[in-house]
């Protein structure tokens, strides 16, 4: 069973990919390759309960149990010790992440207040792209009656692109909304 957008990507963006660089072999043609989803929850290092909020938001999202992720360091200023639990995040692969950015492109970004497009800045030049978003309530999976506290998460779509150019096209293959 493939999904929606992985037979999209097979039929329509392949083709285009194809004829705009060029490629002798099909293999080389960029692709997604993982989505990763972080949660951060700077809080949670005094109060333990506000990290279970999260993972059952993440989870509710992602479709998939996430990892609690922690402190590599100690930093006095932000009354951090190595160790403490500071976020979550959750890796999707193959056709959970297929699905999950179909859902993101079609029902979570039209819901954003003011929304004008994805910034073009969440390049990193290795083909991989970044975006943040302020508020996790934009997923119908959430319910807004049970939100403790709205929080913010970064999405960071990995591709095996060698370029920012290459990996745009692909992503706008996929009908993700860059600002003109």
């Amino acid at each position: 069973m493939t999904t929606r957008l992985r037979e999209h990507y097979d039929t329509v963006v392949k083709p285009k990919l194809q004829e705009a660089y060029s490629y002798a072999n099909p293999m080389q043609l960029p692709r997604l390759d993982k989505i990763v989803i972080n949660m951060g929850v700077g809080e949670a290092s005094q109060d333990r309960k506000l990290i279970e909020g999260a993972v059952q938001d993440l989870t509710a999202i992602s479709g998939q149990k996430p990892v609690v992720t922690r402190a590599k360091k100690s930093i006095a200023q932000f009354k951090l010790r190595e160790g403490m639990v500071v976020g979550c995040k959750v890796t999707l692969r193959r056709d959970r992440m297929y699905e999950f950015l179909d859902r993101l492109v079609t029902i979570a970004l039209p819901r954003v207040r003011d929304f004008r497009g994805v910034p073009t800045r969440g390049f990193d030049g290795a083909g991989n792209y970044t975006m943040g978003l302020k508020e996790q309530i934009i997923f119908p999976e959430i319910n807004y009656d049970q939100v403790d506290k709205v929080r913010g998460m970064d999405i960071t779509i990995c591709t095996t692109a060698k370029t920012n150019d290459e990996a745009r096209t692909l992503l706008e293959g996929f009908d993700l909304p860059f600002q003109k």
